[in-house]
């Protein structure tokens, strides 16, 4: 059976020197000290130096060369991308989005380049203490488990007069042009405080509306307010659930000139984008804490934050680049069509 291989001790190394002094050969010592003639052998042709083998000397040779051979660590505090990375995660940005915007940033510098779980490996390693709980603060928060929709009578009422998302137009669905939103209400402690998410299906541009309640007046004036900032030719559509708040859908589409669909009960994939938008939302605006203490200018600089992070799927470029792209194009044709 064969037995795994161990590196000599240094009290080894010096029994080896000691006894070569002597003039025994290798193999009489390989006896002596229960190792094996040919790991002596190797020992003395990797660790003596020109005067010959000593054991001090011999020492120092195998930890320099067992130094050399870790590699060092990408996210070393004291290394050129830890603050990098942290600086981003101040800005709370995802492991998986810095990765990638580093890679975007020093393509042929492969140091400069680290994986998202490394980083995440890098913060939970971090030794306790209040850096360490900073960091983590940084990440998002996973979610609880959701207790189910269907669960319970559905206590909300009927809108009158809804158009269903069945016979919403099939360029919807497609994503190649914008100017279809998709709208939702994130509410706080007790359901007394809330905030208007609008989310825009192809760029994933979020808006987000202070609103004193979540009652259908507030929600008719909040909404009517952040789209009408937008250019009249990208408010297509709206898609919503059948909450209460959108018992004024008529006046909205009338005053932004935009038409509202709505989902089925209970079918939040239906509203993918905005259900995926309020779990990033969460982060800087957490469950049971009181909504109304953000005014309209905090939460247009969540919505920034939101709008300039880096995005998978739209190939790592943000919601605002995104938009920004189509509005260059948009006005590149009104110039073509008016020569």
């Amino acid at each position: 059976m064969s037995r795994r291989f161990q590196q000599l001790a240094a009290e080894e190394r010096m029994a080896l020197a000691a006894l070569k002094l002597q003039g025994l050969s290798l193999r009489h010592i390989a006896r002596q000290l229960g190792r094996s003639p040919s790991t002596l052998s190797r020992e003395v042709r990797r660790n003596a130096t020109a005067a010959g083998y000593a054991s001090a000397p011999a020492q120092k040779r195998f930890e320099q060369r067992r130094q050399a051979a870790r590699s060092p660590a990408k996210l070393d505090p004291d290394g050129p991308l830890w603050p990098v990375v942290t600086h981003l995660l101040g800005w709370c940005w995802s492991p998986q989005q810095i990765a990638r915007t580093l890679r975007a940033f020093w393509p042929d510098e492969p140091a400069m380049h680290v994986s998202h779980e490394t980083i995440y490996n890098a913060i939970y390693a971090h030794p306790k203490g209040e850096l360490r709980k900073a960091l983590i603060d940084c990440l998002r928060q996973g979610r609880s488990t959701r207790r189910p929709r269907s669960g319970g009578d559905d206590r909300r009422g009927q809108i009158p007069e809804m158009v269903s998302i069945h016979v919403r137009p099939p360029e919807v669905n497609d994503r190649q042009l914008p100017g279809h939103w998709e709208g939702d209400l994130i509410k706080g402690a007790m359901n007394r405080s809330a905030v208007g998410v609008l989310v825009e299906r192809t760029t994933r541009l979020v808006l987000l509306a202070r609103m004193p309640d979540a009652t259908a007046e507030s929600a008719l004036a909040a909404f009517t307010a952040k789209l009408n900032q937008i250019a009249k030719p990208l408010r297509q559509t709206l898609t919503y659930d059948q909450g209460r708040e959108m018992a004024r859908h008529r006046e909205l589409a009338r005053d932004t000139n935009i038409r509202v669909y709505f989902c089925d009960p209970h079918s939040p994939w239906q509203r993918g984008t905005c259900e995926n938008t309020n779990g990033l939302l969460r982060q800087f605006l957490p469950k049971g804490t009181d909504l109304s203490m953000h005014d309209q200018q905090a939460l247009d600089s969540i919505a920034d934050l939101l709008n300039n992070r880096p995005r998978q799927t739209l190939n790592w470029s943000s919601p605002m680049q995104a938009f920004a792209e189509f509005m260059q194009g948009m006005a590149q044709q009104d110039q073509a069509t008016l020569h």
